[in-house]
């Protein structure tokens, strides 16, 4: 209908949804009826889907948990009606409408990111993990707070107190949570404490015994010189874990309570070392002192582990074995041993380093490498644990065994072995606590599987490598290390070390082509130079060749064990949810130099909203590298992976 030129140009209403509090729905500011309490239930389930259909059996249990009745279809069908018939009061009789849609086994209510406090919520906490991830401590403490600004109260508030309890909305208070522990320590980290005071609060009253919630709250109220409330928090939190648990306050609880009986203000900015997790698959902790080819691959077969007592040799540890004639990566080494120097015990904080790339750039490899050459710094020794974060052949380590694992290296039998993860925990830490002690933890699959593992004992170091980005590791005050390829001349002198120095210098052309195609990977020339060692006979002009007819694919690249580029690039890919795989898969068909949101939004047919997420996710798990806002880059070889990796 076109509209009449009298009249101003009609526009469509302004919608708001709320679901982080009361459930609410404003038009043009008006706030609308919502009806009957289980009319108010669905629109929240609805809301909480994130723009997904909800089947309509989940519909069916939240409006009568186990024993719907018989007219119960007919009932949500009517609910439906009413529901559609208020967000759209102009619809005619039974039309579709635009908002609330019937989709096959269930219903979609369509809503836009700025409509829904849920997902601008969502929005702000993964622009904050962003800028967490990149050391950016003040913006990320300015958008988790703008997150959770949007936050007004107990989810879902208005509907019957067991419709809450579904696991939908349970779901969304532990995003909530989660996002306040963020905030807590990025601002602990940037100084802007007073800004996250009324959400910490808020978040430790929806969960009282949450210790690490509690430990940033304490610590916030003393940044902010509020000691003796800092001081009476602490003291409810551990009647509280008395009268209801029957326990004492944990390792990180306790240790932000006597900061601030030190008076410690002018050191909060450390904060606590704990946050957001990721999924913990089972362990494999068992097995020979042995981890993969630190050449390139950053994946062990196993975890091994050992440190020296007190009066054990310094020499003996569980490390792998370092590299003869490690090559490369001397701006790195220095940084660590700077970043090791400026965190020392004396300063009075434990410390936490984290070492990313893609897979395959060599993050174990400099790991190991930086412990042996560090054992100095760490008289009381080494620990090491392969935790198998993205080991495709299996699954990652669970903490608890980690945590056997550990403490089986520092001397505990196994009949003085408690049982639980907290129990354990506990004696990890406190056989650490007047040691100086290095624990190289591999292969991250998370924070919340890192958590227990992490020293809190002044002096002592965790080196974590991951291919996941642990926002909450760097946001608690972890130094971020991301790995890139080598330079070339890194890259060449790593080469001549791998095949001879001599073959090099006679085909200097071969080699740099060699380099080139490899996109100067070091797990890539470790696969290229093993096939070239047993093979000395073939030229490297052949190598090359070889190369260039198998441009755009891993072919040449499959070195066998833990050489193989193709395995490894694979342990990444898994991680990816079904629609980050999706678009993973179709960035090939992208010919320009740099990736946007708006070239991914066209290789997938979604909102531009919606693929700056998925980059986000990509980005995440270092399949993407993310070189100014907005902008990533494709490596050369992970373009090639995508062109043929297995559809999920």
């Amino acid at each position: 209908m076109s509209a009449d030129p009298a009249r101003p140009e009609a526009r469509d209403p302004v919608l708001r949804f709320e679901l982080l509090g009361p459930v609410r729905v404003c038009r043009d500011g008006a706030e609308l009826d919502l009806g009957f309490p289980q009319q108010r239930a669905l629109l929240a389930l609805l809301l909480a889907y994130e723009g997904r259909p909800v089947p309509t059996g989940e519909l069916l249990d939240l409006l009568w948990p186990g024993h719907p009745p018989a007219s119960a279809l007919n009932v949500v069908r009517r609910y439906i009606g009413a529901l559609r018939r208020l967000l759209e009061p102009e619809l005619p009789p039974r039309a579709p409408g635009r908002r609330l849609l019937r989709r096959p086994g269930g219903y979609l209510l369509d809503v836009t990111p700025d409509e829904v406090d849920l997902l601008r919520f969502r929005e702000l906490t993964r622009q904050g993990v962003r800028a967490a991830v990149t050391g950016r401590a003040e913006t990320a403490a300015l958008r988790f707070t703008d997150a959770l600004a949007q936050w007004r109260g107990p989810v879902a508030m208005g509907i019957a107190a067991a419709a809450r309890e579904h696991v939908r909305f349970t779901d969304v208070c532990r995003e909530l949570l989660r996002t306040a522990r963020l905030a807590g320590d990025a601002a602990l980290l940037s100084g802007r404490t007073a800004q996250v005071l009324p959400a910490l609060r808020r978040a430790t009253a929806l969960d009282p015994l949450d210790e690490p919630l509690h430990a940033r709250l304490i610590l916030s109220l003393a940044a902010c010189g509020l000691q003796a409330e800092a001081l009476t928090a602490y003291e409810d939190v551990r009647r509280r874990l008395a009268a209801e648990l029957g326990t004492t306050p944990g390792a990180e609880l306790a240790a932000a309570h006597m900061r601030v009986l030190r008076q410690d203000v002018g050191r909060l900015t450390a904060g606590p070392r704990v946050d957001v997790g990721q999924e913990t698959p089972v362990v494999r902790v068992a097995g020979p002192r042995v981890a993969a080819d630190p050449r390139g691959d950053d994946r062990a077969p196993g975890a091994a582990l050992a440190v020296p007592e007190r009066t054990a040799p310094t020499g003996h540890t569980g490390l792998p074995p370092d590299i003869h004639g490690f090559t490369g990566r001397k701006a790195e080494l220095g940084w660590l041993t700077a970043t090791r120097d400026a965190v020392d015990g004396t300063l009075g904080t434990p410390a936490a380093v984290w070492i990313g790339g893609m897979a395959g750039v060599g993050k174990t490899a400099l790991a190991v490498h930086w412990a042996h050459r560090a054992a100095g710094l760490f008289p009381d020794g080494r620990l090491y644990v392969a935790l198998r974060g993205s080991d495709p052949a299996g699954p990652a380590a669970e903490p608890e065994e980690a945590l056997r694992a550990l403490l089986t290296a520092l001397g505990v039998s196994a009949a003085r072995m408690p049982a639980g993860a907290a129990a354990l925990t506990g004696l990890y830490r406190t056989l650490l606590a007047a040691r100086r002690v290095l624990v190289v933890l591999d292969d991250a699959a998370g924070t919340e599987q890192l958590r227990p593992l992490l020293p809190a004992a002044p002096g002592c170091l965790a080196l974590v490598t991951s291919r996941h980005a642990l926002p909450g590791l760097i946001a608690s005050g972890a130094r971020p290390l991301r790995l890139e390829p080598p330079p070339a001349e890194d890259a060449r002198e790593m080469l001549a070390r791998l095949i001879g120095a001599d073959r090099i210098a006679a085909e200097p052309v071969a080699a740099d082509e060699i380099l080139l195609r490899s996109g100067r990977l070091p797990l890539a020339l470790t696969a290229i130079a093993l096939r070239a060692a047993a093979h000395r006979e073939i030229p490297l002009t052949d190598t090359a060749a070889y190369l260039r007819e198998t441009e755009g694919t891993l072919d040449a690249f499959a070195g066998g064990g833990t050489a193989d580029v193709r395995a490894a690039l694979l342990g990444s890919y898994r991680l990816l949810s079904a629609q980050a795989a999706r678009l993973f898969r179709l960035l090939p068909r992208h010919a320009g130099p740099d990736l946007t949101p708006a070239s991914a939004a066209a290789l997938t047919g979604l909102p531009v909203r919606g693929a700056r997420r998925l980059l986000a996710e990509l980005a995440e798990t270092q399949l993407i590298t993310e070189h100014t806002p907005g902008r990533y880059t494709l490596h050369r070889l992970l373009r090639a992976f995508a062109a043929e990796a297995p559809g999920r």
